[in-house]
């Protein structure tokens, strides 16, 4: 309060009139740098226009909202440096300053880190997605970062903080077994990937769909419906679980088909290939490769049929549905023409005398 005073006694009393006229220069410098920081983040992004790779506008992106941060900085630097202020002043301004500084390169740091990680793995898994909880780890640990860069430069102690998080951690994992069991369940997805972002899964519990993403505590999987499974992480990683995106989304697609007693197997075999063979290329999603479609005469002699299996293959798990609908129209269709008969149950009944 005496220093106050002291400060105020300096100015002759205009202390009011020092303070908006320091006002006015911050604001001034701050409007010309926030001028320099569009047009240097335009004249960026015209560059970054004129590349192939990805990096410069992850960069450009992660620095937008940070700039205005380094901007406010600059303007204090130079009102604090041209003010004549009392050192006392000044230091609360370059601690200040130095937050500023501080927070706003951990939030660049993270985003572009995330960003450049997130653009290297999707390139190296052949355009997977990140996850979530890998988005969400990177940033935590370049944000815990900068919190014990700002309280040291501060001159807080940070020695005995990570002492009392130590011995308060156990006592946290005690209270947190159910969330911290899903929280490492969620990173052993991530480094042993069973499934991966856009896979399309079946659990053992009945639960499929695609991966929707796979977050620090749950998974969130969409069904075909447009609905959201929420599933926790540690019931994923003890489910037994068929991805039907791995190793590729290509699958052998079996449709059985029987027919009466009547009819001659060979021909039976010819006209459903040739009816799968000409679909190829006409029916969205059914592929003429690796294998073209084909029949097996199995499972055989049913109880009123000859039942016989259409193998081809699809591009994804989903086109299934689409292929089955076409090629079954088609079958019909050509059987009627063929004069090859679909059975209906029969039995036989002796009755004994």
């Amino acid at each position: 309060m005496e220093q106050f005073f002291k400060f105020e006694k300096s100015y002759d009393g205009s202390l009011w009139k020092t303070l908006a006229f320091f006002g006015l220069e911050f604001l001034i410098i701050l409007a010309v740098l926030l001028v320099a920081r569009r047009l240097t983040l335009r004249w960026f992004e015209r560059l970054a226009e004129r590349t192939d790779t990805r990096a410069d506008d992850f960069v450009i992106d992660s620095i937008r909202h940070p700039s205005i941060f380094w901007a406010i900085a600059v303007a204090l630097y130079v009102t604090i440096a041209t003010s004549g202020l009392p050192p006392e002043y000044v230091n609360y301004g370059l601690r200040a300053l130095y937050v500023l500084i501080t927070i706003s390169v951990t939030i660049a740091a993270a985003n572009i880190l995330s960003k450049l990680v997130q653009g290297a793995i999707e390139k190296s898994a052949g355009g997977v997605a990140v996850t979530g909880l890998s988005r969400t780890v990177i940033k935590a640990v370049i944000f815990a970062i900068g919190t014990l860069i700002i309280l040291n430069g501060l001159g807080v102690s940070i020695t005995p903080m990570l002492t009392a998080l130590g011995v308060g951690g156990l006592a946290v994992a005690l209270a947190l077994q159910d969330t911290l069991s899903n929280f490492f369940a969620g990173m052993h997805i991530l480094m042993e990937r069973p499934v991966r972002v856009g896979d399309y899964i079946k659990m053992s519990t009945g639960e499929e769909g695609f991966v929707n993403d796979i977050g620090w505590r749950t998974t969130r999987i969409k069904q075909l419906a447009n609905n959201i499974i929420i599933v926790p992480n540690n019931k994923l990683a003890q489910s037994i679980i068929t991805n039907h995106s791995m190793p590729d989304n290509k699958m052998a697609l079996l449709m059985k088909i029987g027919v009466s007693y009547s009819s001659d197997p060979a021909h039976v075999e010819k006209v459903l290939v040739d009816e799968a063979s000409r679909a190829v290329g006409e029916v969205p999603g059914l592929l003429g490769d690796p294998n073209p479609p084909f029949v097996r005469f199995i499972p055989g002699f049913g109880d009123y049929s000859l039942d016989f299996t259409l193998i081809c293959q699809v591009a994804s798990y989903v086109d299934q549905y689409l292929v089955q609908h076409e090629l079954r129209k088609r079958i019909f269709e050509r059987f009627k023409a063929e004069g090859i008969e679909f059975p209906f149950p029969t039995r036989t009944i002796h009755i004994k005398q």
